[in-house]
């Protein structure tokens, strides 16, 4: 002859503990079980959330079996602790969504095709190559390495204001570019 195995999750191991140290207990758990199983499903809609809520319920009650005085009401406490524990798991519940009339829909963009942008890339990079030396020098400092214009006439060695006119000389040039027109 075999022994079935575990019935329910639920039951095996709350009768095993309930076994060692409270006999009555497991002995009302197998019992009313099936009863206070089909009370958990009728607060969820899921059969797993049921099981465990009726576990989480039997679990509350077998740690205060001792306290509980009137052992013929234990359906009730058992109901009132499977009813209190869904009420705590509803209001723990997260909820992100509003009703509303209408739907708030993004504005979105289109993203930019990474060939266009891969394009203007190279057409921006061989037109300040055709720059003179000191202006190119000047435009990818302030522009490509994000430095300042004090931090540029640092590095070239030249007044702040060299800077600003050959910077704004080779802008003009740049502006004047038949390959960036279509950037205008």
């Amino acid at each position: 002859m075999t022994t079935p195995v575990c019935t329910g999750a639920s039951r095996a191991a709350a009768a095993s503990a309930g076994h060692r140290r409270y006999p009555s207990f497991s002995s009302y758990m197998r019992a009313r079980g099936p009863v206070l199983l089909r009370t958990a499903r009728s607060l969820t809609a899921n059969p797993s959330d049921a099981e465990d809520l009726l576990q989480t319920a039997l679990t509350k009650t077998y740690v205060a079996w001792e306290r509980i005085e009137d052992h013929r009401a234990l359906d009730g406490y058992v109901r009132r602790a499977l009813v209190n524990t869904r009420t705590s798991q509803w209001r723990k519940r997260k909820v992100d969504e509003f009703a509303c009339e209408e739907l708030p829909e993004k504005e979105t963009t289109p993203a930019p095709d990474p060939a266009e942008q891969q394009s203007l890339h190279d057409a921006m990079w061989r037109a300040v190559l055709k720059l003179p030396d000191r202006q190119r020098a000047m435009v990818v400092l302030r522009y490509y390495e994000d430095l300042s214009e004090v931090q540029t006439a640092e590095v070239m060695g030249v007044s702040v204001g060299t800077v600003k006119s050959a910077v704004s000389r080779a802008l003009g040039k740049l502006r004047e570019d038949p390959e960036l027109s279509p950037v205008r």
